[in-house]
């Protein structure tokens, strides 16, 4: 209705999450790869493997992944792809960082609790940002 109104829309509707409640969890926001072959931006990516996270280990939950996409110039997060327990919660993480603007080393440089599923959003943030997780 704002944007037929002529109005700014109040939030940023490339932003809204998407989240497929099945298990795992899958949940994503932002741009896909595909999207961002298909328009010729040129970025850089990081996955970390629920495998290697503490939190997932101790829970039983491995299966799943982490993935930041990032603009290889300017290092702001496009996009973020999460597949495994916890999902849907994880992925505000990204969708409230992507709104101001973030880049991977931003998210790299936050400190996480230990050990959660969040660590992993992190770890997939450093490896997007220098090209390794912390752990793996």
């Amino acid at each position: 209705a704002e944007m037929i109104a002529g109005q700014k829309p109040h939030i940023d509707y490339n932003l809204i999450p998407g989240i497929v409640y099945t298990w795992p969890e899958v949940a994503a926001v932002g741009k896909t790869e595909q999207e961002l072959k298909d328009a010729g931006v040129e970025y850089k990516s990081g996955k970390f493997s629920m495998r290697a996270l503490g939190r997932s280990r101790a829970s039983g939950d491995i299966d799943g992944f982490v993935k930041v996409l990032a603009d290889k110039a300017t290092d702001e997060v496009l996009g973020v792809h999460i597949v495994g327990a916890r999902a849907a919660d994880l992925i505000m993480e990204a969708a409230v960082g992507m709104e101001y603007k973030a880049s991977a080393e931003d998210f790299a440089r936050i400190c996480h609790g230990h050990p959660t599923y969040s660590e992993a959003f992190k770890e997939a943030s450093k490896a997007a940002w220098d090209g390794a997780p912390l752990n793996a």
